[in-house]
């Protein structure tokens, strides 16, 4: 699987990714930057190879493709697992882009077991540098009461009448349940309690792992920061229905985050 700056080359459709059987992928492994071992099909080995070194006119011709495609832009035109390989993929090259020092010594990294681990080269070192996770988490929040409400904020630098779900990084220290508290007050204003697991979902762009939860509201009070988001309301099942009518033919809700998975589950259970 070769790729461009996290970009997968495509063929003419923009749709298909380009996959090389190894014969075919000389001159690609030889101009790549890295190349990881990602697992198995079959009994065939699978890798992705960086292409990022060369220049993007280059790396596309050279894999016999048309142009170049963020991975979040082949979902919905490959199946869940191959973009989940995809995903993949692009996540562990970016890491091996941006962990070619050591944080210690500050010696050259290389790349050991398949791609899977970088080992500092300094007299002496030999520390031991694995891909890391940035936990985040996600949540929809429902007011008190009735009519049944869940709270989108509008972010800094959306479009008008463009609104999502909170969501904020785990901090040092922080428990997944203080870290949905913490976000929530801090973006909107709001005091939650009744903290619950949803899911979760993969999101390495670049190394994320996005932990849904529902959680619900003290009061209905919203008091937004201003600096995050610049607005926020609580929804109606009707009016997240109009609003996602009003802004096809793009969806309310991208395709290929847990955000609308969350949404979704909301939105079928009984008033």
């Amino acid at each position: 699987m070769p790729l461009w700056r996290d970009r997968c080359v495509v063929r003419d459709d923009r749709r298909t990714p380009i996959e090389l059987e190894a014969p075919d992928a000389a001159e690609v492994l030889g101009a790549a930057g890295n190349v990881v071992f990602l697992g198995l099909e079959g009994e065939a080995g699978v890798f992705a190879a960086d292409l990022s070194p060369i220049e993007e006119s280059r790396a596309i011709a050279m894999c016999g493709g048309a142009a170049l495609v963020d991975v979040r832009g082949l979902v919905g035109s490959v199946t869940a697992q191959h973009a989940a390989v995809l995903a993949y993929a692009r996540g562990l090259l970016y890491w091996h882009r941006h962990q070619r020092f050591c944080g210690l010594c500050g010696g050259a990294t290389e790349s050991r077991q398949g791609g899977h681990l970088r080992a500092c080269r300094g007299a002496g070192c030999g520390k031991q540098l694995f891909p890391r996770i940035e936990p985040c988490v996600i949540v929809v929040v429902e007011a008190p009461g009735l009519p049944r409400r869940c709270l989108l904020g509008r972010h800094r630098g959306a479009a008008e009448g463009v609104y999502s779900t909170l969501a904020g990084f785990v901090e040092v220290g922080e428990s997944l349940e203080d870290t949905v508290r913490r976000e929530v007050f801090e973006e909107a204003g709001v005091r939650v309690d009744d903290v619950v697991y949803q899911g979760s979902q993969s999101w390495p762009f670049p190394s994320g792992l996005m932990i849904g939860f529902r959680a619900r509201a003290v009061s209905d009070a919203i008091a937004v920061d201003v600096e995050e988001l610049v607005e926020a309301r609580w929804f109606t099942q009707a009016e997240i229905d109009i609003l996602a009518a009003e802004r096809e033919p793009r969806r309310l809700f991208n395709d290929d985050s847990i955000e609308k998975f969350l949404i979704e589950h909301w939105m079928r259970e009984p008033h």
